[in-house]
C-alpha cells in the first residue's frame, strides 16, 4: 500500500526534490535534470518559487514575438507563448497580410465584471425587496475602505442586484454585483467585495426590524467572483474589396477563395465538431498572449466557450459577411485582462512582454490577445480551404520530429533541406535519417 506523506509542503526545497526523485529509476540523474531549469539567478529563483507551492522547478515554454500587427493603426510586436510550432508563424503571416490591407480593427464594447453572493433564505422575498435599497446602500458604503483607490481611478462598485433563483433551488438566491475594475483583472478586489457583502447581509436580515425571528437565518454558501464576464466584451476584426485580397498560393482568385472561405466559417457556426476546433484556433493566438502577459489564460478560456454556447448550442467565436463586394471577417469575445497586479510586474518576461507593448491600458491588452487570436484563426481557415493543414504545419513541426530522433546539427541541415520540396511526416523524416546514417557509416 502506497504511503500517505504528511507535511510536504513544509519540507525545504531540495528535500522536497529528493523525495520525488527517489520514487524514479535514476533519482541522481533526474535530480540533475530537475536542477538544470532553475535560474541562473538566485533571487529571480526565488521570486519564481513563490508564484506557487511545492516548487521543484521551472518548466520552459518558447517565448516568441509575431511582428507587423498593424491594430487600430498602431504597429506592435506581439509577444507570444505557446509550444505548438505553428502558431506564431500563423500569426506573423497574417499580420503581415493585413498590414497591407488597412491592418486589424478593434473596440471594447463593455468592460462590466461580475461577481456573486450565493445564499439560502426562507424568509418573505417582498420584505427583502422593500429594504433593498437601504440593503444597496449599506453594500456600497460599508465597503469604502475596499473601493476607495479603485474609485479614485475610475472603477468600483456598479451595481448589486438580488436575483431570485427559488425555481432552481429551495430558498436560494444571489446578489449578483457588476464591477468596474479600470486596468487590473480585479479578482483580489472582486472577491474581498463580495465576502463583505455578505457579512453585511446576513447582519442586516438578523437585526432589522422587518424580519421575523423565523426568517433571521441566512445560509451563506460562498462568495465569489465569476470568470463569466459576458459585458466584458471585445469586437476585432478585419475588412478590405473583395479584389485586395489578391492570389492564393493554389491559385485562388479573391472570388473563389472567399466562397470557400465563408462556408468554411458556417460550417464552424453549425457543426459543433468543427466549432471547438475553429474556436481551439483563435484561443491559440489569445492564450499565447495571455501567458506572455501573466493573465489567467484558464480564465479567458472558460468564458469565451460559454459565451460560444449562450444560445444553448456550441458555435464558431467568428462571423462572416460578403455585402458590397468586401470581404469583412470578425471575432466577438468576452475577456477579462489586467496590466496592473498579479503577476504582471512581478513575473520579469511578463512586465517584458507589457513593455514592448508600450505599457498598454486593459482595454488595450484585450484588444490585442483578442486580435493574435482572429489573426490565428485566419490563417488557419485561410490554410485549410487552400493547401490543407499538414504541408506547413509539418514543415513547421520537422525540428521536433528531429529531436526526437536525436538528430545531429549536420542532419537537421540535411533534412530541412531535403523537406523543401517533399512532405514531411514522421516515417519520412525517420527514413531519411536512416539513410543519411547508413551513407555516413
Amino acid at each position: 500500500m502506497n504511503n500517505i506523506i504528511s507535511g510536504f509542503s513544509k519540507l525545504s526545497k531540495e528535500e522536497k526534490i529528493k523525495l520525488v526523485c527517489q520514487k524514479l529509476t535514476n533519482p541522481s540523474a533526474v535530480e540533475q535534470i530537475v536542477k538544470s531549469y532553475w535560474h541562473r539567478d538566485d533571487n529571480t529563483q526565488k521570486l519564481l518559487d513563490e508564484f506557487s507551492e511545492n516548487t521543484l522547478s521551472n518548466y520552459f515554454f518558447p517565448f516568441g514575438v509575431a511582428p507587423n500587427f498593424l491594430i487600430n493603426g498602431k504597429i506592435y510586436f506581439v509577444p507570444m507563448v505557446i509550444e505548438e510550432s505553428s502558431v506564431i508563424a500563423a500569426a506573423a503571416n497574417a499580420a503581415k497580410f493585413w498590414a497591407s490591407r488597412g491592418g486589424f480593427h478593434a473596440q471594447v464594447i463593455s468592460t462590466k465584471k461580475v461577481g456573486q453572493v450565493h445564499f439560502i433564505w426562507n424568509g418573505d422575498k417582498q420584505k427583502l425587496l422593500h429594504h433593498y435599497t437601504e440593503l444597496k446602500f449599506r453594500f456600497k458604503d460599508e465597503t469604502q475602505h475596499i473601493t476607495a483607490n479603485m474609485v479614485k481611478r475610475g472603477g468600483g462598485i456598479i451595481d448589486i442586484e438580488l436575483v431570485d433563483m427559488r425555481h432552481e433551488i429551495e430558498d436560494y438566491y444571489q446578489l449578483k454585483a457588476t464591477f468596474e475594475t479600470v486596468d487590473s483583472m480585479g479578482a483580489n478586489f472582486i472577491n474581498s467585495c463580495l465576502e463583505e457583502f455578505a457579512q453585511i447581509l446576513k447582519n442586516f436580515i438578523a437585526t432589522h426590524s422587518a424580519f421575523d425571528e423565523s426568517e433571521r437565518d441566512c445560509k451563506v454558501i460562498m462568495s465569489i467572483l465569476s470568470n463569466y464576464t459576458p459585458e466584458c466584451l471585445i469586437k476585432a476584426w478585419v475588412e478590405c474589396d473583395l479584389p485586395q485580397l489578391g492570389m492564393f498560393d493554389d491559385g485562388d482568385t479573391p472570388d473563389s477563395f472567399t466562397w470557400k472561405f465563408e462556408r468554411a466559417i458556417k460550417i464552424a457556426q453549425v457543426d459543433v465538431n468543427r466549432a471547438v476546433t475553429h474556436n481551439k484556433g483563435i484561443f491559440n493566438g489569445i492564450d499565447s498572449v495571455v501567458l506572455a502577459t501573466g493573465n489567467d489564460f484558464r480564465a479567458v478560456e472558460a468564458c469565451g466557450h460559454a459565451f460560444a454556447s449562450r444560445d444553448g448550442k456550441y458555435r464558431s467565436l467568428t462571423s462572416f459577411s460578403r455585402a458590397n463586394n468586401k470581404f469583412y471577417y470578425c471575432l466577438t469575445i468576452p475577456m477579462a485582462l489586467g496590466t496592473v497586479g498579479g503577476l504582471t510586474s512581478l513575473h520579469p518576461m511578463a512586465k517584458f512582454s507589457l513593455e514592448l507593448l508600450g505599457n498598454p491600458s486593459a482595454n488595450e491588452l484585450m484588444m490585442i490577445a483578442a486580435i493574435a487570436g482572429l489573426a490565428n484563426n485566419f490563417g488557419a481557415v485561410t490554410t485549410l480551404v487552400t493547401k490543407g493543414i499538414q504541408r506547413g504545419h509539418m514543415k513547421m513541426h520537422l525540428l521536433n520530429i528531429l529531436n526526437h530522433f536525436e538528430a545531429s546539427d549536420e542532419e537537421k541541415v540535411k533534412a530541412i533541406e531535403y523537406f523543401k520540396a517533399e512532405k514531411v511526416s514522421f516515417n519520412s523524416v525517420r527514413q531519411l535519417l536512416q539513410e543519411i546514417r547508413e551513407n555516413n557509416d
